[in-house]
């Protein structure tokens, strides 16, 4: 569809990920010992993908099967005294697997509110530290607003005895992330990865290796899966994690997902096309009287997703209005959501301008906001047109509702 601008939702699976999935369930219709080794290999292949990008070793990834599964895998594998750090306003996938394993066996949760918009920065974490905190979780790209953690900045913060867990599924694919940075990072490909359900990427660098026990790892963890005696040693890396075999099928799509990532240049130059379809759909939204929310972040700051409402205008009207010109998007509360592609064609811009036509206001140019410390969880998308807001305000009505927990924000 010209008019889908909803991949922080879920991303249309693409032609080569569509591709490799279809040949992988060939070679599941028939199951010669030759066609199984070859589904086993698509694992090891997605591996070595996901390591060339996040500049990893093989042995570091293990493939899970969502993002959820993943973070809980890490989170029954963190054992031991201490406190996590949570941001608030963290989507909730990445708050549940912590709060579930506290008193289990696994750390204290402590929830951190931002200084403002939804996000934690270095200085506020620097002075959120204590002793006892051995972990900060957080999400790379920010579901709601766009915006990208410094994740090397954080990790500095944190030093080299604690942790950084990452979330990586709104940025991955989307925008250049500090990988390195992380510790641990967990990413799906339904969304910007555009790989469909069923695989995602479980990365635990050596470093940290010896301080996660693998707390869900099953028969398929260990060297010796078929010994007539368990339990027996857990594999090296992060295979030692793994509950059972991957999804092969799901694994060969999001192999060819990364693989066709880095033939259109990587996360650097598929983001740079993303921004600019972002930053031409907010510019429109501006001239048709929308209010874009921004929290003072730079053009190169947000990653793939702006939000913005239309004043006066009923929001679920508007979705209902966009959806009916064949334009998708995700309404959150009194905000809607965009969410361009690399793929997005020149006449998504030109059906989401004439679906908000109707209501567009006749004084030209609207307002831009950026939501101030008193709004609850504000909202803060960039444009990323480097073009300075013409008008600023700190709405006390802003509202914003709470991202659903289902698994596709």
């Amino acid at each position: 569809m010209p008019g889908y601008l909803d991949h922080a939702r879920v991303g249309p699976l693409s032609r080569p990920a569509a591709r490799a999935l279809a040949g992988a369930n060939g070679l599941a219709t028939r199951m010669a010992p030759a066609d199984l080794d070859r589904l086993f290999a698509l694992g090891d292949a997605a591996r070595a993908s996901a390591a060339r990008l996040l500049d990893a070793r093989p042995h570091e990834l293990a493939l899970s099967p969502s993002t959820s599964n993943g973070l809980f895998t890490v989170a029954a594998a963190l054992q031991g005294p201490g406190t996590v750090l949570v941001p608030r306003g963290e989507f909730p996938a990445n708050v549940y697997p912590w709060l579930r394993f506290e008193g289990r066996g696994g750390p204290d949760v402590r929830l951190v509110e931002p200084d403002e918009g939804r996000h934690i920065t270095p200085e506020s974490l620097r002075r959120r530290l204590t002793p006892d905190v051995v972990a900060l979780t957080v999400s790379a790209v920010d579901s709601l607003t766009g915006h990208v953690a410094p994740l090397a900045a954080l990790k500095e913060v944190l030093g080299p005895h604690r942790l950084l867990i990452v979330d990586a599924i709104q940025g991955l694919g989307a925008v250049p992330l500090e990988a390195e940075a992380a510790d641990v990072l967990v990413s799906g490909g339904q969304k910007w990865l555009r790989a469909g359900w069923g695989a995602a990427l479980l990365l635990i660098r050596d470093r940290c290796a010896a301080r996660l026990a693998p707390g869900l790892g099953g028969w398929a963890g260990v060297a010796e899966p078929f010994a007539e005696r368990h339990p027996a040693p857990p594999l090296p890396g992060a295979a030692a994690h793994l509950a059972t075999n991957p999804d092969f099928p799901a694994s060969a799509a999001l192999a060819a997902a990364l693989d066709d990532l880095a033939g259109q240049g990587g996360p650097a130059a598929v983001g740079a096309r993303i921004r600019t379809a972002l930053a031409e759909l907010l510019d429109r939204a501006e001239r048709a009287g929308s209010e874009v929310l921004l929290n003072g972040l730079g053009p190169a700051e947000p990653a793939g997703t702006g939000t913005f409402r239309l004043p006066g205008h009923d929001p679920a009207a508007v979705h209902r209005a966009l959806e009916a010109a064949g334009v998708v998007t995700t309404r959150r509360g009194e905000w809607i959501r965009l969410s361009p592609h690399a793929s997005t064609p020149a006449a998504a811009t030109d059906l989401f301008a004439e679906a908000l036509a109707p209501f567009a206001r006749p004084t030209g140019r609207a307002r831009t906001t950026t939501a101030g410390p008193a709004t609850p969880e504000p909202v803060t998308p960039d444009p990323a047109s480097g073009t300075p807001p013409t008008r600023t305000t700190s709405p006390s009505s802003t509202t914003l509702t709470q991202e659903p927990t289902c698994p596709t924000t």
